[in-house]
Parts: C-alpha cells; sequence; structure tokens
C-alpha cells in the first residue's frame, strides 16, 4: 500500500487525508484493493458511528479511490473489494433515525460506492458480483439507496437481463411496494421467469391508475409480452385492462393485448362486446381491433357469430380503406365457419363486386332475410336502436328508410344490364367509382333526412315558428329527394317537410349542416347546468386568457397563457403572463366553451367568432378519423371531477397558486399583489430579506445520488444569495439573480410516497440548484416566496424593457 495511504487509515490522520489528492493515479492504482478492505474494517469498528474523525477519513479515501479507478479503467481489477465493501454495509442500519434525516455513516459509503459501480453497467464481470448484492439493497428501508438501486438494475437490465432473472421474485415485491422504477426492468426477465411474474399478474395490473405516464408504459409492454407469449394468464384480468380503456394513451396497447386473449379464451371478452362498442365509436382509429376482437368471440357460437357478423358488416360500409382488409377477413372467417348465415351464399357475394359499400349493403340485406327468426334487426345492430317512446318515430324512419333503399336498388338492377353475366361478374373501375360515389349520396342524404325528422318530432311541440336556429336540407338532397318517391307511395307529413323547403331559418339563409347545429341545440338544451357547473369550476380552475395548440415529441400540447385581470401597482403579470404547457389540450377546449357559454345569455352556435377559434384548436389536435368538435363537445356536457382534479395536480405541479388566488371580490384569478396588497410594502422593501434561512444543496452531480450539504440562504430584492457555511458571517458564492430563473419545480404530490416532499429545484439559464428544506411546511413557504420574488423581477425587468421602447 501507497506509504500516503497507510499513515491515513492506519493512524486516521485526517490533517493528511487531502494529500491523497495530490498523488498521480497511476502511482496508486496497484493498492486501491487492499485500501478498500482497510476502509471495510474500520467502518466495522464499533466506535465507528461515533467517530466523525474515523467517518470523515473513509469519506474522502472513498472519494479518492473512486476516483482513481474511473480515470485508471481498473474497475474489473479492484470490482471484488469494492463490492466487498459495498456488501458490509448491508449489515448496519442504513435507515435514519428519529427526526434526523441525514443519511447514516453506512448509507453514505454505499451511496458513494453505488455511483462508481453505476458507471460501469455494461461490465459484465462487474455485474456478476454487484447484482445479486444489489437487490438486497431494495428491502432495507433507504429510499435514496433504493432509487440508486433500481437506477443500477435497469441499466443493468438492458446490458445483461439474465443475471436478473433468479431475482424475478424479490424486484417484483419491491415493484408492489411501490418503488415503480423497476418496471422497465420486469418485461426483460419476463422471458426467463413467467410463473413468476404470472403469479403477481393481478397485483400488478391493479396499480395502472398509481402509475406515471412512462411507467404506465413499461407496465403495458409486460402486459402485451404476457398477451403474445401466455394470453390464458391475461383472461383472469379482462375486466381491469377493460377498466382502463377510453384513455387514448394506452387505449390502443391494451385492445392489442386483449386481441391476443381473444384469440386464445373468447368467452373471457363477450360480456365486453358493447363496451367495446362504445369505445370503437369514440376513438375511430381502434375500430381495427374492435372488429378483430368481434370476430374472435363470434367462434364461440352461431348466435355469437350472427350479433358479431351483423356489427362487422354496419362498419364495412363506413370505414376507412385501410380498415377494409381487416374487416373482410374476420368477416369470411366468421362465415365460413357458419355458413347458414348467409344461406351458403357468401363466396358468391364477394365475388359479385369489388365495391366495399356494395359488399357491405348486400351482405346486410342477406342478413335480414336469413335471420329474421333471431329478431335481430340488422339496423339495431348498427346503432340505431329505438326506445319505447321513440316507437312510433322509429316506424317512420324505417319507413323512409325503406323507400330510399328501393329507390337505389332499382338504380342498381337498371345499371347492371339484362346482358349482364351471373353473379361471377365484376364491376369495371367506372362503375365502382359511379357506385362509391351513389353510396355516399345515399347516405348523406339519409342521414340528413333522419336527423331532420327526429329533430322536428322532438321540437313538435314548441311550434314551428319556436325560437334558436332551425335545421335545414343540404342542396343536394332537396334536388334528389323528390325523385326518390314513387307516385304509388304516401308521403307523411313529416316527409313533406322535408321537401317542401319550410326547414329555413327566420332570415331566409339556409342553416348549417345537422352536425354542426347539434352544437346549438345542445348548448340551448343545458343552459342552466352549464351555467350551474361554471359557477363552481371557475373557483377552483382558472381559465386561460389565451390558447396555442403545437405540436410535441409526444402528441399535441396547449401552450395557455394566465395574466392577472387587475393589473394593480405591484401586479406580478401587468405586461406578462404565466405560461403553462398542458398534455390535455382537449380538457382546456371544453372548459373554454363552458366559460363562453356560461357568460352568454343565448345559445352560441357554430358560426359565433369565439366558437370557430375553439373549433380551430380543436381541429389542431385531431387524428384522421377522430370526431369533429361539434359532437366532441356535445358527447358529455360537463368534464368528470376525475379530470378536472387532475388539471388541479397539474396546476399545483407548476406552483399556479403559489402566484395567483381566486378572489370573490373581484370574481376573478389575481396575482398574489393584487390579492394581497397590504403585503407589497414588505416585498418591495430595498433591502430587507423577504425570507431568509438554512438549507440543504444538493452536492453530488449524478442525478441518482443524493448528498447534501447545509447552507445560508436569503432571499431579497432580486436575488437569491446563499453562503458556503450555515450562518449569515460565511463568505458568499455568487448569488442567483431571479430574473435568470427559468422555473422552479417541487416534487409533485402524486409522486410524494416516492420522492423527497422538502425538496425542489430552481432551474437559471446555465445552471440547477436542487435545494431541500427542514420540513414540508418550510419547503411551501421557501418555493412560495421565491416564486412570487421570481415573477416580480421578471415583470419589473418586463416593465423597464417596455418604458425604454
Amino acid at each position: 500500500m501507497h506509504q500516503l495511504f497507510s499513515q491515513v487509515l492506519g493512524q486516521r490522520d485526517l490533517s493528511r487525508a487531502g494529500d491523497l489528492f495530490s498523488l498521480e493515479d497511476a502511482d496508486i492504482e496497484d493498492c486501491l484493493s487492499q485500501a478498500l478492505d482497510q476502509i471495510k474494517a474500520i467502518s466495522c469498528s464499533p466506535d465507528y458511528l461515533t467517530n466523525d474523525n474515523d467517518q470523515a477519513v473513509v469519506e474522502i479515501c472513498i472519494t479518492r479511490i473512486t476516483t482513481a479507478i474511473r480515470e485508471t479503467g481498473s474497475i474489473e481489477r479492484h470490482s471484488t473489494a469494492l463490492v466487498g465493501l459495498w456488501e458490509s454495509c448491508l449489515e448496519h442500519n442504513l435507515t435514519p433515525q428519529g427526526e434526523n434525516t441525514e443519511d447514516t455513516p453506512h448509507a453514505k459509503i454505499a451511496s458513494d460506492i453505488t455511483s462508481c459501480i453505476l458507471q460501469n453497467y455494461s461490465c459484465p464481470s462487474v455485474m456478476v458480483l454487484a447484482v445479486p448484492v444489489a437487490v438486497r439493497f431494495l428491502q432495507r428501508g433507504n429510499r435514496e439507496l433504493s432509487r440508486n438501486m433500481s437506477s443500477y438494475l435497469s441499466l443493468a437490465a438492458i446490458a445483461k437481463a439474465d443475471l436478473l432473472a433468479e431475482h424475478t421474485e424479490a424486484i417484483t415485491v419491491s415493484v408492489l411496494g411501490g418503488n415503480h422504477m423497476l418496471l422497465r426492468v420486469l418485461p426483460s426477465v419476463y422471458p426467463k421467469q413467467p410463473d413468476t411474474i404470472h403469479h403477481h399478474l393481478g397485483n400488478l395490473t391493479a396499480m395502472m391508475p398509481q402509475l406515471e405516464s412512462t411507467e404506465q408504459q413499461h407496465l403495458i409492454r409486460l402486459i402485451q409480452m404476457v398477451a403474445e407469449q401466455h394470453p390464458l394468464m391475461l383472461s383472469p384480468q379482462v375486466p381491469t385492462l377493460v377498466g382502463y380503456l377510453g384513455n387514448q394513451s394506452l387505449t390502443e396497447a391494451l385492445l392489442g393485448a386483449l386481441v391476443d386473449v381473444s384469440q386464445a379464451s373468447p368467452s373471457s371478452l363477450v360480456s365486453f362486446l358493447p363496451a367495446l362498442r362504445i369505445l370503437g365509436q369514440q376513438f375511430p382509429a381502434f375500430l381495427a381491433h374492435v372488429a378483430k376482437i368481434h370476430g374472435a368471440v363470434g367462434i364461440i357460437s352461431e348466435t355469437h357469430a350472427h350479433s358479431s357478423l351483423v356489427y362487422l358488416v354496419s362498419l364495412l360500409g363506413g370505414m376507412e380503406h385501410s380498415f377494409h382488409h381487416t374487416l373482410l377477413l374476420e368477416i369470411r372467417a366468421l362465415t365460413d365457419r357458419y355458413p347458414s348465415l348467409l344461406g351458403g351464399c357468401g363466396k358468391d357475394i364477394y365475388r359479385m363486386s369489388n365495391s366495399f359499400t356494395a359488399i357491405a349493403r348486400l351482405l346486410g340485406r342477406r342478413l335480414e332475410k336469413s335471420t329474421a327468426h333471431l329478431n335481430t334487426p340488422y339496423r339495431a345492430y348498427a346503432g340505431q336502436e329505438s326506445s319505447a317512446p321513440e316507437q312510433q318515430l322509429q316506424v317512420k324512419i324505417q319507413a323512409f328508410e325503406e323507400k330510399l333503399g328501393d329507390t337505389v336498388e332499382d338504380e342498381e338492377e337498371e345499371a347492371a344490364g339484362e346482358d349482364s353475366p351471373a353473379p361471377q361478374r365484376r364491376y369495371s373501375l367506372s362503375q365502382t367509382v359511379r357506385e362509391e360515389r351513389r353510396e355516399m349520396r345515399f347516405n348523406r342524404s339519409k342521414s340528413l333526412a333522419l336527423h331532420a325528422v327526429r329533430s322536428r318530432s322532438i321540437n313538435s311541440d314548441e311550434g314551428e315558428d319556436g325560437e334558436g336556429v332551425e335545421l335545414s336540407t343540404d342542396s343536394a338532397f332537396s334536388n334528389t329527394l323528390p325523385n326518390q318517391h314513387s307516385e304509388n307511395h304516401e308521403v307523411s307529413p313529416a316527409e313533406r317537410k322535408l321537401t317542401d323547403g319550410s326547414l329555413v331559418e327566420k332570415d331566409g339563409q339556409k342553416g348549417e349542416r345537422t352536425e354542426a347545429d347539434r352544437l346549438f341545440i345542445h348548448l340551448r338544451d343545458n343552459m342552466e347546468m352549464i351555467g350551474e357547473f361554471c359557477k363552481v369550476m371557475v373557483q377552483q380552475i382558472p381559465v386561460p386568457e389565451q390558447c396555442v395548440i403545437e405540436d410535441s415529441s409526444r402528441g399535441c400540447v396547449a401552450k395557455l397563457s394566465f395574466s392577472c385581470p387587475l393589473k394593480g401597482h405591484y401586479c406580478l403579470y401587468a405586461k406578462s403572463c404565466f405560461n403553462l404547457t398542458s398534455r390535455q389540450p382537449h380538457l382546456w377546449i371544453h372548459i373554454m366553451l363552458l366559460h363562453l357559454q356560461s357568460k352568454s345569455s343565448v345559445p352560441l352556435s357554430t358560426r359565433d367568432e369565439c366558437v370557430q377559434k375553439l373549433g380551430s384548436l380543436w381541429e389542431k389536435t385531431q387524428l384522421k378519423g377522430a370526431h369533429s368538435f361539434s359532437m366532441a363537445m356535445t358527447q358529455q356536457t360537463t368534464p368528470h371531477k376525475k379530470d378536472l382534479d387532475n388539471l388541479q395536480i397539474q396546476l399545483e405541479e407548476v406552483r399556479f397558486f403559489d402566484l395567483f388566488g381566486y378572489s370573490e371580490e373581484e370574481g376573478g384569478w389575481l396575482c398574489f399583489m393584487c390579492n394581497n396588497p397590504e403585503k407589497a410594502t414588505v416585498v418591495n422593501q430595498e433591502g430587507q430579506p423577504l425570507i431568509e434561512g438554512k438549507l440543504k444543496e444538493k452536492q453530488v452531480r449524478w442525478k441518482f445520488i443524493k448528498r447534501w450539504k447545509t447552507r445560508y440562504f436569503t432571499l431579497a430584492g432580486n436575488q437569491l444569495l446563499f453562503r458556503r457555511g450555515k450562518s449569515k458571517d460565511e463568505l458568499d458564492d455568487i448569488p442567483i439573480e431571479l430574473s435568470k430563473v427559468q422555473s422552479v419545480k417541487v416534487v409533485a404530490k402524486k409522486r410524494r410516497d416516492r420522492g423527497l416532499p422538502r425538496a425542489f429545484e430552481i432551474f437559471t439559464d446555465s445552471k440547477t440548484y436542487v435545494l431541500k428544506a427542514q420540513d414540508e411546511k418550510h419547503a411551501e413557504e421557501w418555493l412560495q416566496c421565491i416564486n412570487v420574488a421570481v415573477a416580480q423581477a421578471k415583470e419589473r425587468e418586463n416593465r423597464e424593457t417596455t418604458t425604454y421602447l
């Protein structure tokens, strides 16, 4: 061993410990293992916990040794001694006791060694020694060490997953205990230890609501692997998984897993088919998955096959071209298995046309004829069920459909011609195009007419001259409809209203399309409910002053701006705004629409400029095939309480409520200064600190290692001053200019059981400061003062710039 190492460790000579850093790394490389063994002996001595001198010597020596190992690349040579010292820490207490929140001496040793080992996570020989020890640290009650070990095991899973397989049980138990970071390890070890994870699968799937989005993705990846390799193991979890559908970020992956389960255990999804149909209506992009599940469930019995077949046929005529192949495969599989569903003529129908809409129409008619005894008419499965109060209206609609249908059928027979060969004939390209166009006109005309019939029947009690916007038919519909009634048919009064041009607005202008007018009708019918909702909502959730939709790597986001309406003398946001980026643009747009409606004495419509602006924002967030603005805004009258709670959590995370508060007197959200004018003198007093006291600053640059140093901080004027020591009289470091602070963040409440509730970060242009207060109360006080001071400094700078210009 080097002479200086012998003196420092042998005599516990703290005065010479600093000289170790003057030695060249190559000069001490040979003796590092011996030094580690001697440190192990010192740390295991009975008086080590009470001997501050020995602890300081050990800490300095470990820092010097790990630095030399890193610089010389000799981790493999000294890994045995390094892991031996690391493992010896497990024999001692690692959890802070009582009110003392500092790491115990042995926890500090373990943290320093972890940082060295983490840098070499891709070295197999080191991992063989380190992984079994790292797993044992997970259950020792020290959150920071457990977090550090989770980081190491996650990296090890990438480089050498086989080493973790035998520890799958311990890792899974740690995950269930709240160490969600290790979820990323489970997909890597699953192929080696599937039975262990199968045993805990129920508890793992039940964790989904507690997880962050990234953690959910790791769990979903595990669920997908189980579905692909052992789908029957997921059958008991189907009710739980279906319950998570509707969250668009999870739905596609979960539906993919349910498709695999449906292939292996179709009976487990029978009772969930209605819910899946509703999901398909809400998210058309997922209809291909829903169709596959329907096809798989249909093989159970002929009754289920009929139900699934009717649903799949109803999709075929109106879906995008990319889904047609999938739908036809499922339909063909069902009809091949149960030929009686189509009377044995399924193959002939497929040969008759290469037009998907034509096939859909022929299949639908054949189903109605061949399965009438099952009392399951086609239109019921197409989502046009009629409740008891609407039976009379439904009869009118069905008669209207039949008249339109007969007309189109006659046109097809005329187009076919008498000399056309039998069923083997295929349509030419031009005929196919004409067929598609005729089908589009037919569907469009029928839907407009049916909606007009429904609307007229519902509003008949109000009279023809009732207030509000009335529906009018499309010009194409009004031109074609009279020609579609034969002279022998008697036209009902409701149908006559559709053709005589009476469905126009009072001013003589033609109305909006049915879908556009839907928003006006919805807001008109729910004005009172919306008003009551907004009275409560605006006191909990602020309404943005401005909203911009932008694309990000993870999808569309809403850039929201909030300002203070009072704009007093000391206002924090008189000339600037508080900005927030949200990944829930749909919810914010819905809230803004409801707020606009609550301020209006008459129902809004899609022709209003403010609504059109919201509609244009909505369109920027939509995928192809998704719901239109009018349809989406009428699906539910007000947002769910859970959605509003999530918005409040997001506002808390960005510390919005530090800077704004709701004023009942003003009826809006005012900034801290305008809400508390009596505090303006205190906050703006020159030379007087707004707050001061001790905070702990994180010293180690590695994100996964937590080492803290106590400093004395003073928040005054435009600066946050801090001393290198614990008192006011110590030498100052460079102050933090508040106008340069970009943001202040704290661990979110929903993660506080896994993080540091007293810790927060200050981000500047060039550096990030991680600070920790004495307790949560002091942390909240510091955060509010810092946020107010930062906002004030930026507003002052903004005013000076404006004045100069």
